[in-house]
């Protein structure tokens, strides 16, 4: 019955091919727009790592003096000082974490082959790459003793080994950063992250670094971030080793905490840590106040949807509603022109059910052949949105879910909006129109 519904339909539309040509391109160009903006949004508040994203938590700690107000919603600053991570990082605690910050280098080889260019660095832990699970395609971090002996050793993209390597396995070779060499111990897979999340500090939709370098050399060659650096309070800080010792906070700090009961003794770690700071004059404030939140956490908290973008997705709906108004006043004017051949259905038999099913498979065909012209047209939109905006490169694009959710959509919305006119044609009495015949 349904093959046979099908067929009705696909009569329908070779009789009206105006008329059901305008019910597409109405719905294609609502399911188009809806899509694009849906699209993004949905990359944007996904979940960037789902099989972890609620063991990985990032630190907060209130450092400032009672009265001194950030623009968090808690006051809470969004990074660490480095004597703060430093202490973290070396606390005899077994779970992984890790301190990072931003920085960049020239990069270039002892070759005139490769023309210098500036690199992107992430100052992290030999964790970094578990915690947040990268995978090698060449070697592997750095070790623990590598880190704490301040060795010159780097790990690189797959992009950047391309680059500088033609993809070879270049574990081993040197690279010049600024005027030091660095030895590559590992290289990465590309790694498609469309949200920042480990550091949303210094732009949730900025592209991932280029090199990966240990913690220690910020101290032993004092780099300089470029990242935020924040203060709250006027400190003269001449020196490099002042500003470790300062209270500006410009590192990020992550840690991995897998249980209940690893998070319960990491806070009372974090707490009994600002107890013992505030016996040497620092957390000042009468309560003692520290925060972690897991990535999902951490994204809304950093407003990473932004209110803009949810407006967005709204009126786009709100348009999708408007398409479905146009809808139902042509599926009006086309079902009622076909109350005589409903009636003379009647007459033989066919019941009101069998009439109303018809003409809902005839709008659900309707919405899916829309739905499916909405897809290109969303795709075009997104290809728009990804040019005209370097930072959504990444975020305007369709995954699976957005490919199923758009004809199912577009069938949804030609339903409802073809109800009532398929409603109202099953009432027909067929005892009008035979006596018109």
């Amino acid at each position: 019955m349904f093959i046979h519904y099908l067929d009705l339909s696909w009569r329908s539309f070779k009789r009206t091919p105006l008329v059901s040509f305008l019910m597409v391109l109405a719905i294609a160009i609502g399911i188009g727009i809806t899509m694009t903006s849906l699209s993004v949004y949905h990359m944007m508040s996904a979940d960037p790592i789902p099989e972890k994203s609620s063991q990985l938590y990032s630190v907060q700690l209130q450092t400032m003096d009672d009265g001194i107000t950030w623009w968090t919603e808690d006051n809470m600053p969004l990074q660490l000082t480095y004597q703060d991570a430093e202490n973290l990082l070396n606390a005899p605690m077994s779970e992984k974490k890790v301190a990072m910050m931003r920085t960049g280098f020239s990069v270039y080889l002892d070759s005139d082959k490769i023309k210098p260019f500036i690199g992107n660095a992430r100052m992290t832990t030999p964790d970094f790459f578990s915690m947040f699970n990268l995978s090698f395609l060449y070697g592997g971090a750095w070790s623990k003793e590598q880190e704490n002996s301040v060795a010159p050793v780097v790990v690189i993209t797959q992009e950047i080994n391309d680059k500088l390597f033609a993809g070879q396995n270049s574990v081993g070779k040197l690279i010049y950063l600024d005027d030091a060499s660095y030895q590559v111990v590992g290289v990465i897979n590309h790694w498609p992250l469309n949200i920042k999340y480990y550091d949303l500090n210094n732009g949730a939709f900025n592209q991932v670094e280029e090199l990966f370098m240990p913690f220690s050399l910020i101290k032993a060659k004092e780099l300089v971030s470029w990242g935020n650096s924040n203060g709250w309070k006027h400190e003269n800080t001449p020196t490099f080793a002042d500003k470790l010792q300062s209270e500006q906070v410009w590192i990020q700090f992550w840690a991995e905490l897998n249980t209940l009961e690893q998070k319960q003794a990491y806070q009372n770690y974090l707490l009994a840590y600002m107890q013992e700071q505030q016996k040497r004059g620092r957390f000042n404030r009468k309560e003692l106040e520290y925060k972690l939140r897991d990535v999902n956490q951490w994204m809304q908290y950093n407003n990473v949807v932004t209110e803009d973008n949810k407006i967005l997705v709204g009126l786009s709906f709100m348009f999708l509603g408007v398409c479905l108004a146009n809808i139902l006043g042509l599926l009006l004017a086309k079902f009622l022109r076909r109350a005589p051949e409903v009636g003379v259905r009647r007459a033989l038999g066919a019941s009101k059910r069998q009439i109303f099913l018809q003409h809902l498979v005839e709008v659900a065909m309707l919405g899916f052949i829309g739905g499916m012209l909405g897809i290109v047209l969303a795709q075009l939109g997104l290809i728009g949105v990804g040019q005209s905006y370097d930072y959504y490169e990444n975020l305007a694009t369709m995954d699976l879910t957005m490919l199923l959710s758009a004809p199912l959509i577009a069938i949804t919305t030609c339903i409802l909006a073809g109800l009532y006119p398929a409603w109202l044609v099953c009432k027909t009495n067929p005892a009008i129109y035979l006596k018109s015949q």
